[in-house]
């Protein structure tokens, strides 16, 4: 069975994030104010698991083993 995963990567808090910086100032320069700037990747995946939750499974498992650092990311994965 086909499963699409979206699957989101971003910094864990209290990492710094010089690309988020980076945009808050730009912002600032086109004259707006924000309070906090976060960036993140998303990744849509499509592929071939027995069920919902071994996709999940095994969006977890690319995460871990490719997409994310452990140290400073998190991730979510939605299945859809």
């Amino acid at each position: 069975m086909k499963f699409d995963l979206i699957i989101t990567i971003s910094l864990k808090e209290g990492m710094l994030n010089p690309e988020a910086g980076a945009i808050q100032r730009a912002i600032a320069h086109l004259g707006y104010t924000t309070d906090q700037v976060k960036t993140s990747d998303q990744f849509r995946i499509t592929l071939d698991a027995e069920d919902k939750e071994k996709a999940e499974d095994i969006g977890r498992d690319i995460c871990e083993r490719l997409l994310a650092n452990p140290v400073i990311h998190r991730y979510d994965i939605e299945v859809l």
